[in-house]
């Protein structure tokens, strides 16, 4: 009885802090999708060719709006989980945006975001990059300066599977179950000003 007794305290405790989760989740998200946005804004001709083009790109029909609808979702988006305004709201259209570039950007190129060949979710290209990886760092070790080059981290090869847009997505879908976050979002200080719980 008294192990439960301590474990509803440590309950109410947590309620004080229960903002904290969906205030990193925000503040995680926000650079990442705003970046995102702002690429797609910044190169927006180069982007629209890519998401227009049915033999080296998307095949996406009207790529001009399909470029604006994405980048301003993503960036104006991402400013409004910075402060937790309309967080269920814009976390919808966030969310699909990561369904849309994992099913139709990433998923050909499996689960891995880094190609990783020693993964048991490494597919055939994968498990082909750790040759190729293998000859880069010996053409740097003999043409460059590979200490230099490596003093920043090790070389990767890029994969471009779905896991970090799956994973942004999860992260979305939390933030319109959760909400902004108690104490920590403008949505609950509106909430509260309107007598909304």
């Amino acid at each position: 009885m008294q192990i439960v007794n301590l474990y509803q305290k440590f309950l109410s405790l947590l309620k004080h802090g229960e903002g904290i989760a969906p205030l990193a989740l925000r503040l995680y998200l926000a650079p990442v999708l705003m970046q995102a946005g702002y690429n797609k804004l910044s190169n927006f001709s180069d982007t629209a060719a890519w998401f227009g083009n049915p033999d080296w790109g998307l095949g996406l029909p009207f790529p001009e709006v399909m470029v604006a609808l994405a980048a301003g979702t993503e960036f104006f988006g991402g400013a409004l989980l910075v402060v937790g305004l309309a967080t269920r709201l814009v976390s919808i259209p966030l969310a699909f945006t990561m369904l849309v570039a994992a099913f139709s950007v990433h998923i050909e190129n499996g689960w891995l975001a880094i190609a990783d060949s020693g993964s048991w979710l490494a597919n055939e290209n994968v498990l082909a990059s750790a040759e190729k990886l293998q000859r880069a760092k010996e053409i740097l070790q003999e043409h460059g300066n590979y200490e230099w080059l490596t003093s920043s981290g090790n070389f990767v090869i890029l994969n471009n599977g779905i896991e970090f847009a799956i994973t942004y997505l999860f992260m979305l879908l939390a933030l319109i179950f959760m909400g902004g976050g108690r104490y920590t979002s403008l949505d609950y200080y509106i909430a509260k000003r309107n007598g909304i719980d």
